[in-house]
């Protein structure tokens, strides 16, 4: 059995559909964290941008955006860079060769997948310490050895909780990284198949719904008995 002290979820198409989190979900989290246990957003979002369509971060006890680049403490008001910024020339060049959308954060770089070649190559010419990680049709920039696991590993020394005690939920290729350091590698119904495959526990609802009930399983105990064997 499983003594869970923490969850750790990803944003979006998993606590949040369309960019909002529901009501029934925020309840749940709220409950959750009543019961003494934290909780971990984990998500490829800025911290701005999250702000802007989350509200507030202050239920949560970290917040890793940027995909593990930037750390977010909402009860000290306080993000710390957890890697370096992104080369000027590298995002020159990636606006002379037309690459749009372009979100630059304090670490990532983030665009389309339709644009994967031309970042390639820039990365290639330019910022060779920089990796390319997909998340469904997006596409991230960042440096080597930055991801989502990377970011979750520096919250849980910041709260002082191990990895095994954790339960990770997602659902896209991004998050891979962190739900596999997790106790539970838990999936919301709408995860990509890869995912499923790996998942300890695969609930039967997409986005909030599906968070919602892998909470309820925790919190009436029953963790154990929604494993997959």
């Amino acid at each position: 059995m499983i003594d869970v002290l923490a969850l750790a979820s990803d944003y979006d198409e998993t606590l949040a559909c369309r960019g909002q989190v529901d009501a029934p979900t925020w309840k749940a989290l709220r409950e959750f964290k009543g019961s003494g246990r934290k909780i971990i957003l984990v998500t490829g979002r800025e911290l701005d941008d999250l702000l802007s369509v989350c509200g507030s971060v202050d239920l949560f006890d970290a917040v890793v955006v940027e995909n593990g680049a930037v750390l977010h403490l909402p009860s000290k008001q306080q993000s710390m860079a957890l890697a370096g910024p992104p080369r000027m020339e590298f995002l020159e060049a990636l606006r002379q060769r037309g690459v749009h959308p372009l979100s630059v954060g304090r670490s990532i770089v983030a665009t389309e997948r339709s644009q994967y070649e031309t970042l390639a190559r820039a990365i290639r010419e330019f910022a060779p310490e920089m990796q390319i990680i997909c998340n469904r049709a997006s596409l991230m920039a960042l440096p080597f050895g930055t991801n989502k696991r990377s970011g979750l590993q520096a919250a849980l020394r910041e709260l002082r909780v191990p990895p095994n005690r954790v339960v990770g939920i997602g659902d896209a290729e991004n998050d891979e990284a962190f739900l596999d350091f997790c106790g539970v590698y838990a999936v919301v119904a709408n995860a990509l198949p890869s995912l499923k495959q790996a998942a300890d526990v695969i609930a039967g609802s997409e986005c909030g719904p599906g968070v919602v009930e892998i909470i309820e399983t925790i919190m009436a105990g029953n963790l154990a008995l929604a494993l997959r064997q």
